[in-house]
Parts: structure tokens; C-alpha cells; sequence
């Protein structure tokens, strides 16, 4: 159902924010990642679990930009891990809620892993709950909570979902 007062114009915008993200964290263009943000964003990943039962643990949690681009830092310079590629596969976002300059939309997602010596797997699926907002720039995240459904995660998560 079609929240009351979204435009078409709105509706493909934050369709393209959500494509280009993808796009963006899969080619591993690291620099990218924190411009898809406001400066005072929240980024979270989250078992489904404790956002159900409102409890604050989260895997990762950062709240503004400068720690996101901290991550790209600690990609780039300080983590070491198997190197892998990851592929995002998003649903449309669904839009549940428009203020002026703002939505809040939901939208399923699915990453998979592919190590350079192993088959494809299935690393992590869940919902993405964001709260975007309209900026000179254009569309970006003022908050986006990745909630995974698994409790388990293979190793370690190195680069955004």
C-alpha cells in the first residue's frame, strides 16, 4: 500500500539510494560507504533477536560519520582477514512512513560471500529499517539498522552489510 503523499519522484530516488549502496559495498569502493550517511548518522547491525526484544547489544554500532570513515581506515590498514567478495541482493524498499524531507523504509536483503578458493555461500540476511532524509546532496541515511535473522556468523563481519 502507497503511504499517503509519495511521489513517484521520491519512490525512484530512494529505489537508486538503495541500488547505489549496493553497488557501492560490493565493488569495495570503501570511500563511498560513509558518503551514503548524514554527519550524524547512525549505523547499526544487529541480531533480529535483541531489536525484537529491545535490548541495545549490537554487533557493530557507530553513530556518526567520522566512525564510519574509522571503519574504511580499519578495512583498509588495520584488519586482517581472507580476503572475500560479497554480493548484496535488496529488495525494494518499502516505504512505512513519510515526513517533509524524511522516510522511513524497510527492505529485505541478502549478502553472500565468495572466498577466492570456495563456493559461494550464504553470509548474512535480514531487513534493513532506515530513516533517510532529503539533503543538498541528495537522499541519504540518517539511520540504517541491519537486523539479521541468524544469531550465527561465519568468522567475522569486515565489510558493511
Amino acid at each position: 500500500m502507497k503511504p499517503a503523499g509519495l511521489r513517484f519522484e521520491d519512490w525512484l530516488a530512494l529505489t537508486q539510494l538503495y541500488a547505489d549502496y549496493a553497488s557501492v559495498v560490493d565493488s569495495g569502493n570503501w570511500d563511498a560507504w560513509p558518503e551514503f550517511f548524514t554527519e550524524d548518522c547512525i549505523y547499526r547491525l544487529q541480531p533480529r533477536e535483541n531489536h525484537e526484544r529491545g535490548f541495545p547489544l549490537a554487533t557493530l554500532a557507530f553513530t556518526s560519520k567520522g566512525m564510519l570513515k574509522d571503519r574504511v581506515y580499519g578495512i583498509r590498514e588495520t584488519l586482517f582477514h581472507d580476503p572475500y567478495y560479497q554480493r548484496h541482493v535488496v529488495g525494494t524498499p518499502v516505504v512505512r512512513g513519510i515526513e517533509p524531507g524524511r522516510f522511513r523504509c524497510e527492505a529485505n536483503y541478502a549478502v553472500f560471500r565468495t572466498k577466492l578458493s570456495d563456493a559461494t555461500t550464504v553470509f548474512n540476511v535480514g531487513r534493513y529499517l532506515d530513516l533517510v532524509v532529503a539533503t543538498p546532496e541528495g537522499l541519504r541515511f540518517a539511520s540504517r539498522e541491519c537486523i539479521y535473522d541468524s544469531e550465527m556468523i561465519p568468522n567475522s563481519i569486515i565489510y558493511p552489510v
